[in-house]
């Protein structure tokens, strides 16, 4: 798989080494045509179905731009769609030629409106509203038309404004009284007061909002164009700009190298949010959230950048470096003192993207629990930490502790690394068959696990949700095919049978005068169950389905835009698993169960709840009828309250080679001890502990018929 990949890379290194594209600056046009080179030759040349660029593909790309920058149809006139209109059936040839006209126009267009909605917004808001007549906002976008004329366009940003101000101006209501009834003598503010207070206060987030509109750079709504044309061929393909790009890279090994710390831009200020446990800012204890960053030097130079003002991107470009190497940092602190502080860098682990895992006993039997929130790996050190490598270690630790039964908790994995997936689902097998992969035009390729070996031989659950998803998919359906563990969850996971690769749009070109030009992900391959069938759309069916909040909800696959159709191949040679576990009884002693418990029943009935608010979308802006909407969806709700009491008799405990950690960092003791009283709390878990214990007896039966046989 990873062979055939590089040859066509290699290919297409080859066609671009004779070539050399040059402009003249970062926002020059030639950087755009390049980049529309360099994409639809990669589209046209690598994708794993590729599309006819025709009429229909360009009505897809400018319905999809559209939407992506003006969805709520409250910046563009019906005049502007008329005048974009005539490039609906032309962007196919605009987007061969790497022609960029029908972009040129509209984000001109576009700048010109957004800042036309400013005045809107503060025109409207410094007006009182009348919150007694018969008025109705509506949020299908989608059915709604563009105004007419500027009266026609104000007039919807009067009704949104209404509607995001009259929540604020309830829930004002609503603590004044509660205010007065805990003290009689207090005097309540006025309704126009509160009025008044709730549109100052919307004007603020607006006006904040905008400031991330004035942030975007011509380049970053270019990066919208090239991603309308890339999800017209699948959801996954996609176009990184050059931060995105960094980003990514960074979720995907867990780790970066700066200073650990979070930031958010508010107007004009860059303020610490977050200071990650383990890092270099953490360890030094100076750094503190709250501190605003004003100046940036790096310790080689004399001169500070001002970044008040700057684009968060460009300010944390600034402070991240490679390791060893030091950043000064010029912050007005939370008493308001000026300060130069200088920090080393370093690399810094997000230990909330690794594997982790705890210890729970039930029954008299000690059971181990793995969550593992994405298959992650660094792919310019593949021998650095990586998802596999963590979780047998942590199986080694759990076995230490007597483990008898095994959950490994893949909810809400979006996947991540197939070659740790591989790997992983070898931890669990003597050896065999993991994944099928096909790319177009290919023999299939049959990934394996090819080490002989189990490091877990044990009774095995796996945790799925409808958000688990490609990497997941693979693993739980490969257990689930070779009967070698129990999969419970939603109906189907996420359905994401596809496999992306991405490419360094750097390397194919010979001389670029144009600065990064980011990277590109497409789909090159399906990966299919060893069983033949493909988890694309139709995911992986759990063995014992558990309703949850998203059981209504379209988050899946194929609620997407142009996902991939589903298709089988010939199953890969392999063979069940030979054990006295009795997966079959267990699965109906845990179907009985879920179908009895009247905690279920009232999930699903939550969630069926929370798909009919998610729906709807006309709201009153009468403040009577307002009030009397949200006193019915409460008094509704109440009867869910039960859902987030529910407690089981369960106590989650932290390995032993944590709680030296644990005594020195507050910030992970308090993150471990948040996630064992959410495990506390989990119904699903309960059930997979049960299914444990079932398989564990179930064991023992077989073993003493076995025997006296």
């Amino acid at each position: 798989m990873k062979r055939n990949f590089n040859i066509f890379l290699l290919s297409i290194l080859v066609a671009f080494a004779s070539c050399s594209f040059t402009s003249k600056s970062f926002d020059d046009p030639d950087k755009d045509k390049l980049l529309m080179q360099l994409v639809t030759y990669l589209l046209e040349q690598g994708h794993f179905q590729p599309k006819d660029i025709n009429d229909d593909f360009s009505e897809g790309v400018y319905t999809s731009f559209l939407t992506q920058i003006d969805q709520f149809k409250s910046y563009f006139y019906q005049s502007d769609i008329d005048d974009f209109q005539r490039f609906e059936t032309q962007l196919d040839d605009q987007i061969l030629n790497h022609d960029v006209s029908f972009f040129n126009l509209v984000y001109e267009r576009l700048l010109k409106r957004i800042e036309e909605s400013k005045k809107f917004h503060s025109k409207v808001l410094e007006q009182p509203f009348d919150f007694d007549i018969e008025e109705v906002y509506s949020t299908d976008y989608e059915n709604s038309s563009y105004a007419n004329s500027k009266s026609e366009l104000l007039d919807k940003w009067r009704k949104q404004l209404k509607f995001y101000t009259i929540s604020n101006y309830h829930d004002l209501i609503e603590s004044e009284n509660k205010l007065k009834e805990e003290d009689p003598e207090y005097v309540s503010k006025s309704l126009d007061s509160l009025q008044s207070e709730a549109r100052a206060s919307i004007l603020k987030t607006m006006t904040e909002n905008s400031s991330v509109y004035d942030d975007l750079r011509r380049d970053d709504w270019m990066s919208m164009y090239i991603n309308a044309i890339a999800e017209e061929f699948d959801p996954h393909t996609f176009y990184f700009a050059p931060n995105d790009k960094d980003n990514f890279d960074a979720q995907m090994s867990g780790k970066y190298e700066g200073i650990g710390a979070r930031l958010q831009k508010r107007m004009d200020e860059i303020r610490i949010t977050e200071l990650i446990s383990g890092g270099s800012a953490w360890r030094q204890n100076k750094l503190e959230v709250g501190d605003v960053i004003m100046k940036v030097r790096q310790e080689e130079e004399t001169e500070a950048v001002n970044v008040v003002g700057m684009r968060l991107s460009d300010a944390v470009k600034l402070i991240k470096g490679p390791k060893g190497t030091n950043v000064i940092l010029t912050l007005k602190k939370v008493d308001g003192s000026i300060e130069d502080l200088s920090i080393p860098r370093d690399e810094i682990e997000l230990e909330e993207t690794y594997a982790k895992s705890t210890i729970v006993k039930k029954d008299g039997t000690t059971f181990g629990v793995i969550n593992l929130p994405k298959f992650y790996i660094d792919f310019e050190d593949y021998n650095s930490r990586n998802a596999a490598g963590d979780v047998k270690k942590e199986i080694e630790r759990l076995k230490a502790e007597g483990m008898e039964g095994l959950v490994l908790d893949l909810r809400n994995n979006g996947g991540g690394s197939l070659k740790t997936v591989v790997e992983m689902g070898g931890l669990f097998i003597d050896e065999g068959p993991i994944v099928q992969v096909r790319s177009t035009g290919e023999d299939k390729e049959v990934l394996k696990d090819t080490d002989r070996g189990i490091e877990w031989d044990g009774p095995l659950v796996i945790l799925v949700n409808e958000l688990s998803a490609s990497a997941s998919e693979i693993l739980a359906a490969a257990m689930q095919d070779y009967k070698r563990a129990i999969v419970i969850g939603s109906q189907q996971t996420y359905g994401k049978g596809t496999v992306q690769n991405i490419v360094d749009l750097n390397r194919m070109i010979r001389s670029n005068t144009n600065g990064d030009m980011g990277a590109f992900k497409f789909t090159t391959q399906k990966y299919y169950r060893i069983n033949g069938g493909s988890t694309q759309l139709e995911g992986v069916k759990s063995d014992v389905v558990v309703p949850d909040r998203y059981s209504y909800i379209d988050i899946g696959e194929k609620d997407q835009e142009n996902p991939l159709a589903w298709d089988e191949i010939a199953p890969a040679n392999y063979s069940v698993w030979k054990s006295a576990f009795d997966y079959k009884s267990t699965v109906q002693n845990s179907k009985d169960r879920m179908s009895n418990s009247d905690e279920i029943k009232l999930i699903d009935d939550n969630a069926r709840w929370i798909k009919t608010i998610k729906d709807e979308t006309s709201f009153q802006l009468n403040f009577e009828k307002y009030s009397q909407n949200i006193e019915m969806k409460e008094s509704e709700s109440k009867r869910f309250d039960v859902l987030s009491d529910y407690q089981t008799d369960l106590t989650f405990e932290s390995l032993p080679y944590e709680l030296p950690i644990m005594e020195q960092d507050s910030v992970f003791k308090i993150n471990r001890t948040r996630w064992h009283e959410n495990l506390s709390k989990d119904i699903y878990m309960e059930e997979a502990l049960n299914v444990l214990n079932d398989l564990k007896s179930s064991y023992q039966i077989n073993k003493t018929a076995q025997i006296k046989d």
